[in-house]
């Protein structure tokens, strides 16, 4: 068994919502990387960008995934959309040992039914208008990141699939691992 889960993904992929069930099932913590950083920062996300900016949100996000990866608990982490395409933050990830990378992939179109209702809670999109702006912001996005997330070991698509089925899928290739 791993130490280290860590889901990637774009936002909206599921990656919090699968990681918490992954880790109900498998009877292992869950530790959410922003939620991580918004204790530790005693602001949420949003506000970080906002007053700090991009860029000291980066810094943090990389000193709290390192926090992390080096703790000795056997524990699920979801990642931020972005935290795989951000300095070495993937190589510290695939060179950690007893960790594996899962990359939850999910269309363009689903991506954006997933996230054009709570678009105004996502500092990243909320100033696109239109699901087409949105759909478009995307496919450019995740051309750029699927660099990224196309290092992890393992890529689970969450089109078409409940929370559960992703689940199971996970569940059943670490099983087999």
């Amino acid at each position: 068994m791993y130490k280290k889960i860590v889901l990637i993904g774009y936002m909206g992929s599921g990656k919090t919502v699968v990681g918490m069930q992954l880790a109900k099932k498998l009877r292992i913590k869950f530790s959410d990387l922003d939620e991580y950083i918004s204790c530790k920062e005693k602001m949420d996300i949003p506000t970080i960008f906002e007053k700090k900016g991009e860029i000291y949100f980066r810094k943090k996000e990389k000193k709290y995934l390192k926090e992390l990866l080096e703790t000795d608990v056997t524990e699920v982490i979801s990642l931020g959309g972005g935290t795989p395409c951000y300095g070495d933050n993937m190589k510290l990830i695939l060179q950690n040992e007893n960790t594996v990378s899962i990359y939850l992939s999910a269309q363009p179109d689903t991506l954006t039914e997933r996230l054009y209702p709570d678009k105004n809670k996502r500092p990243l999109i909320c100033f696109l208008n239109s699901r087409e702006d949105l759909l478009d912001f995307i496919k450019k996005h995740l051309f750029e990141r699927n660099y990224y997330y196309l290092q992890a070991q393992h890529t689970v698509a969450t089109d078409l699939k409940t929370i559960e089925e992703t689940v199971s899928e996970i569940y059943n290739y670490l099983k087999n691992k």
